[in-house]
């Protein structure tokens, strides 16, 4: 018995229609990768264990804390939720990032909006950068998932948190970087002066000289150095230090942070900061000692991270069990982070 086979144009225009078929198949699946949504959610608990966890003359929030931004609250307390929703064309791209919480109203001025922006790939090494992006200087950042210490420094606090404007990003050679940016003053939205910042960046494998100017409308002049060494396969050592001058007013200081991964979940780390404000209104400005202990251990998404810090002032800044003041403050917190 002859079986009867499909004539050859038939059989061309199956497997045409084959071919269609698995390339829009393919073409969508390629597309939805473009679009990621990726965040974080971070709570902890924390006490005084040189004062009272609620004492009178200290923060505006009635918890006394060593004064650097975030995790300034006793007992159990809110980090921030974080969400970010970003979207990668072919040479552009948009990324939308919202937080909610304690933690994110510190840092966007309770606007909830951390980074808003579109970009351009001009070119294989040229990338133009236009909205509210996170603050090119200083070591630390806002999300508490891209930092090692959960608690952050007096540097990072004490410079800009976002800024809004435009900025071009230049990979020079594999090794060499450029930015340069045209923004208005920093952390505001919108530009109720009239005033205009100007910042530079300029990196070499992994070190980074950042400078930020606004004619004395907000910080004035800022120089920063950002880096950090894998002095083994094991450990790191990064550092941080700035010099910030507004007429007079400022602030200077340096941090070291080495770290030491004992194994793939494990990580201990410390923060040793100098930190001093320098301001007319001081005949000897005010300094601050503060050591950070940190302990990063990793299951799966989740991040836990007990951490003990002791803050050593040059006055009687702070307040010890009975009230009294002193120029030291210690605190221990444990904080739990989750990245998806």
């Amino acid at each position: 018995m002859k079986i009867k086979t499909a004539p050859n144009y038939l059989k061309k225009i199956s497997f045409s229609i084959l071919m269609l078929a698995t390339t829009l198949i393919f073409a969508q699946e390629e597309e939805e990768k473009k679009v990621s949504i990726s965040g974080t959610v971070d709570a902890y608990y924390k006490t005084n264990l040189s004062s009272s966890d609620r004492a009178i003359f200290a923060t505006d929030n009635g918890f006394q804390s060593p004064g650097s931004s975030f995790a300034d609250e006793t007992g159990f307390a809110l980090g921030m939720a974080n969400f970010i929703a970003s979207y990668e064309g072919t040479k552009t791209g948009v990324v939308a990032d919202v937080t909610f919480g304690p933690r994110g109203n510190a840092a966007t001025g309770g606007f909830n909006l951390n980074q808003l922006y579109a970009y351009w790939n001009v070119s294989e090494g040229t990338t133009l950068t236009a909205g509210r992006f996170n603050t090119y200087l200083g070591y630390e950042v806002i999300s508490p998932a891209a930092n090692f210490n959960y608690s952050t420094s007096f540097l990072f606090s004490s410079g800009p948190f976002s800024h809004v404007g435009l900025k071009a990003d230049f990979a020079l050679s594999e090794d060499f970087s450029l930015m340069l940016a045209l923004m208005n003053v920093t952390d505001v939205n919108s530009n109720v002066t009239g005033e205009y910042s100007l910042g530079a960046q300029l990196g070499y494998s992994g070190q980074f000289l950042n400078f930020y100017y606004d004619n004395e409308a907000n910080l004035g002049f800022e120089v920063d150095y950002t880096g950090g060494f894998d002095l083994t396969e094991d450990f790191f050592l990064g550092i941080n230090a700035a010099y910030a001058d507004n007429n007079g007013d400022g602030f200077s200081g340096a941090a070291l942070y080495p770290q030491l991964a004992t194994s793939e979940s494990f990580t201990l780390g410390v923060r040793g900061e100098y930190f001093t404000r320098h301001s007319d209104a001081f005949t000897d400005n005010p300094s601050i000692f503060a050591a950070t202990l940190t302990a990063s251990y990793s299951v799966e998404n989740l991040t836990i991270k007990p951490e003990l810090r002791l803050d050593n002032g040059s006055e009687e800044i702070y307040f010890d069990n009975d009230l009294s003041p002193t120029k030291n403050l210690s605190s221990f917190l444990i904080a739990a982070i989750y990245s998806f």
